[in-house]
């Protein structure tokens, strides 16, 4: 399936690549979701048949949309599934959306192929966003308990622009939310 909305449908740094969500993957990222639920807003695990509907119901809609509320991704290694992300809360009229990323667990728990996983894909991300769609802002909503992600973000150019206290409850912890931006001229 294709976006309508994007220009071209691959985007390409080196080895790595972006293309639209693939429903062949969508139960490898159900797995790596529900591994990984403690840095995610999402509150309880997911099954196959939610993934399933989510898919067909939320995200294949989408691809026929103009302005999607939001794009999903496939991220890819030398054409092999590692991860997905993608836009997500885009608010066209004021031309920014939310970066979401997610790789494979195993991945996500090394710190180098983490930093260089990460690190291309909002190199891709930013292109899409800012020479295709023509997005003003992007920005992350990141658990303070990623030392390392936020690393990356800043390394990237994403600034921090506030803390949110106490905002989101996980493990039976309160935490923080930290938000970064970066805008399309920088």
């Amino acid at each position: 399936m294709e976006y309508i909305c994007l220009k071209q449908q691959l985007y390409t740094d080196g080895k790595y690549s972006l293309t639209p969500l693939r429903h062949q993957d969508i139960f490898l990222i159900k797995k790596w979701r529900n591994e990984q639920i403690e840095v995610l807003r999402q509150k309880e695990p997911l099954t196959d048949a939610m993934q399933e509907h989510y898919f067909h119901n939320v995200i294949t809609p989408l691809f026929t949309q103009k302005h999607p509320e939001q794009i999903l991704l496939s991220f890819l290694l030398d054409g092999n599934l590692i991860g997905y992300g993608g836009i997500v809360h885009i608010d066209w009229p004021i031309s920014q959306g939310e970066v979401s990323f997610l790789v494979e667990t195993v991945r996500s728990k090394d710190e180098e192929i983490y930093n260089n996983d990460f690190a291309s894909f909002l190199k891709l991300i930013k292109q899409l966003a800012f020479k295709d769609l023509h997005l003003h802002r992007l920005y992350t909503e990141t658990f303070d308990i990623r030392p390392l992600h936020v690393a990356v973000l800043e390394e990237q150019g994403f600034h921090f622009e506030k803390r949110l206290k106490d905002h989101t409850f996980k493990n039976d912890k309160i935490m923080d939310s930290l938000i970064h931006g970066c805008f399309s001229h920088e």
